[in-house]
């Protein structure tokens, strides 16, 4: 089954700019389609605006802009668009990601321009109405601008997350209970470490009492902090740390020279010689040789598919 993401239409090649364009992306219509269901919308188009039409830009409080025609800020669509970017976040409760589209005044999300009255953006740089309403009516979902995914490290953290997110909605939706919210939490014990050392030891302590909580209560606080763990993107000096964690799990079972292959392999990777799906392949091959019911079940060493290869550049 396909995962539910939302994304800006004109990333996946449709004519729906203002100009009659598209911004197509072949890396979500190609590789990541073959695993998302996208649900895809243009708000401009969505509020009745015509293709192509007049440009529109953001003017006024970067918090909370005024969206406006470029050639007459007297034809306002800021109303209409926050009543349909209301409406779509109620009807996108059970999406599990959402790639935008940048610069754009409804889809941007970093760095988009809000005019001022001297006819300069301001200095602090805003976000397009449509993703600010989305991100605060859905503030655990993944989200991600379609240029920041040209970066290795922001794109695998991104898929990352998504696969989380989706992960999680399907235990809720099946069988939350003290014992699947452990066990969830033990799947990701390796991929927290990964991403925030510091909330992998926290959500520990959270989850060490957990039976003196309603499950309903612990899930409420469990779920955010992992999702704000998960955001962070790891480094290598984490990732090194976690791979030195699974290497000790072999240590009784490996040769000396296979010892010696795989430290070698996890040092070149720490000094940036080789990519982490290098030492990561190899500690899949020993694990499948010799098989260790706790590391089979880590999200860490599959937190996607692998044919995704979001490893080879990271």
């Amino acid at each position: 089954m396909k995962i539910k993401v939302g994304i800006s239409s004109c990333l996946l090649g449709n004519e729906v700019r203002f100009d009659g364009g598209h911004k197509h992306s072949t890396l979500c219509s190609e590789e990541l389609a073959r695993y998302f269901d996208f649900v895809a919308e243009c708000p401009e188009v969505g509020i009745g605006l015509g293709i192509p039409r007049k440009p529109i830009r953001l003017i006024g409080d970067v918090n909370a802009p005024s969206m406006v025609s470029t050639h007459d800020e007297s034809i306002d669509h800021t109303d209409k668009m926050l009543e349909f970017s209301h409406r779509k976040a109620k009807e996108h409760s059970d999406l599990c990601g959402y790639i935008f589209m940048k610069n754009s005044p409804s889809c941007g999300l970093f760095r988009v321009k809000v005019y001022q009255d001297n006819g300069y953006p301001a200095k602090e740089p805003g976000r397009g109405v449509y993703a600010r309403i989305i991100t605060e009516k859905n503030p655990l979902l993944p989200v991600e601008e379609s240029g920041r995914l040209t970066d290795p490290a922001l794109r695998e953290n991104f898929i990352g997350r998504v696969f989380a997110y989706h992960n999680w909605q399907q235990l809720i939706r099946s069988d939350l209970s003290y014992h699947s919210i452990i066990d969830f939490h033990s799947r990701y014990k390796y991929s927290l470490m990964a991403h925030a050392p510091a909330s992998y030891v926290e959500l520990g302590r959270m989850l060490a009492d957990a039976g003196k909580h309603d499950v309903a209560s612990l899930a409420e606080r469990y779920f955010p902090m992992l999702m704000t763990a998960l955001g962070n993107v790891a480094t290598r000096k984490t990732h090194t740390n976690v791979l030195m964690h699974l290497q000790g799990y072999l240590k009784k079972v490996l040769s000396s020279e296979e010892k010696q292959e795989l430290a070698r392999l996890i040092d070149e990777y720490r000094i940036a010689q080789i990519p982490l799906i290098v030492p990561i392949t190899l500690l899949k091959h020993h694990f499948n040789n010799h098989p260790d019911p706790y590391i089979a079940k880590q999200a860490y060493l599959q937190p996607y598919p692998d044919d995704l290869s979001l490893r080879n550049a990271i």
